[in-house]
């Protein structure tokens, strides 16, 4: 550990290393950081900066000699180790004479990485489940422009946790806005209630939040009054701005603030959303590059508008398949710019593979993920130590067991409950039956979570 002898400079209290074949590497874990330090075999000492195009191009000249898409694969190395996982997609398209290269990127930290069921929330430092940073970026004629968002899993809910998360976004990125998407009834709204009385004492100028029920407004399918959202926002964003380069490489333009983006579930609101707040911007920029008129919009171009739709739906699937194990929910919307039967059964199909896979794969895969990313150290004293634990049923009961024990009880009680009128004895033995299934749905209801597969490498924190 390095102790911290100035808050306001740039020593930190708590690093980790990591030792790769060929170097080891420093890497800051107070969140304030957005690079590491990388020391050589021959003792030499490179500073790998990670993060947004943007970010990068500050580094100077010797950070700018590659294209963008490449010092973003050279900078986030060690296969996601350090920093953070993440995907990239993009397409060309042709308006006019010109053509325009689009790229998406996502990043998604590392620090609480894992599947949607056992990784929720906050830890103290104010790191948040499955946080991911989308930037898209433009080329065209030259210039280069950026725009970073950010979407996350399930809000914070403690306040010192949400002002240490709310701080460490602001000094990266300037100002924050935080939009809600959750819904204010039931448990959604309680969850969301206490996200903003969390941050109630932490809004100023440079952080602003704004609740947006998206269920309730835009239902399953009115997905175009999400105009409504974007007229209460369209001030932050034109005031933040977003990254751009001249065919120089000389800076025109810097972002100066982020979208901060959650729902609760699979990525189906916040991509949604981001996908049209990202289609705003882009119109913007080829405003601004002289590509379209003042009225003109994505959508007068088809060819174009299409390939944008299916980046950003790919986008969404991607991340979803990550950590929920299928693809984003209402992405036929993002898609074509509708939603269809086709959609809707797709939600449903994919909604009870996602039900299965959190509740009889996901703790496995939170193992591997937590092993991978350092997150679990194995540990031969303590790994190979025995331990006793106390035996419950749902240990020595897998789910299928208990499944088939209740299907059996409620067909016995019915083929009884037939045969009463030749034979009254069946009556007890319906009520035996019938009494069994219920009182075994009853204990796994009230244990759900403990017929579940559960990681076991380390507690989960939701």
């Amino acid at each position: 550990m390095m102790e911290k002898t100035d808050r306001t400079g740039n020593l930190y209290s708590r690093m980790r290393l990591w030792e790769l074949p060929d170097q080891y590497v420093a890497e800051p874990l107070d969140g304030s950081s957005g690079s590491c330090l990388a020391v050589n075999c021959d003792g030499s000492m490179t500073l790998l900066a990670f993060g947004s195009a943007q970010r990068l191009n500050e580094l100077g000249e010797e950070s700018t000699r590659l294209p963008l898409w490449r010092q973003l694969t050279l900078t986030t190395f060690a296969a996601g180790s350090i920093h953070s996982s993440y995907y990239s997609r993009n397409f060309q398209a042709a308006i006019g004479k010109d053509i325009i290269d689009v790229t998406l990127i996502a990043r998604r930290c590392m620090r609480r990485n894992g599947t949607r069921m056992w990784r929720r929330g906050a830890d103290a430092d104010g790191y948040v489940a499955n946080f991911v940073e989308s930037e898209q970026i433009i080329q065209l004629k030259g210039y280069t422009a950026s725009f970073v968002q950010f979407e996350i899993l399930k809000p914070e809910t403690a306040p010192r946790v949400a002002e240490r998360h709310f701080f460490d976004l602001r000094k990266k990125y300037g100002n924050v806005l935080a939009i809600d998407l959750i819904n204010t009834h039931g448990d959604e709204g309680r969850l969301t209630e206490k996200f903003a009385t969390s941050v109630q004492n932490i809004l100023n100028d440079d952080l602003r939040y704004f609740h947006f029920d998206f269920h309730k407004i835009c239902g399953h399918v009115h997905f175009e009054r999400l105009n409504i959202l974007y007229d209460q926002i369209e001030d932050f964003l034109i005031k933040n701005r977003y990254y751009l380069l001249n065919d120089k490489g000389e800076k025109v333009e810097t972002q100066i603030g982020i979208v901060r983006t959650n729902c609760v579930d699979c990525l189906d609101r916040t991509n949604v959303t981001h996908s049209m707040i990202g289609k705003k911007m882009t119109e913007f920029q080829l405003q601004r590059l002289g590509i379209f008129d003042a009225e003109e919009t994505i959508s007068t171009h088809p060819n174009f508008d299409d390939s944008f739709k299916i980046l950003w739906a790919n986008h969404g699937d991607d991340i979803s398949i990550q950590y929920s194990g299928t693809p984003a929910l209402k992405g036929d919307f993002v898609r074509v710019g509708r939603r269809t039967t086709r959609g809707v059964l797709k939600d449903g199909w994919n909604a009870l593979m996602c039900y299965y896979l959190n509740n009889f794969v996901d703790g496995t895969k939170q193992d591997s993920v937590d092993l991978v990313q350092g997150q679990y150290i194995v540990s031969l004293s303590r790994d190979m130590a025995p331990t006793l634990k106390k035996v419950r049923i749902e240990a020595i009961t897998p789910f299928p067991l208990v499944l088939g024990l209740i299907l059996m009880g409620i067909i016995f009680a019915f083929l009884s409950l037939m045969r009463v009128r030749n034979d009254y004895w069946q009556l007890p033995l319906s009520i035996f039956w019938a009494t069994m299934s219920i009182v075994i749905i009853r204990y796994v209801r009230a244990n759900g979570r403990a017929f579940c597969n559960r990681p076991r490498l380390q507690k989960p924190t939701c």
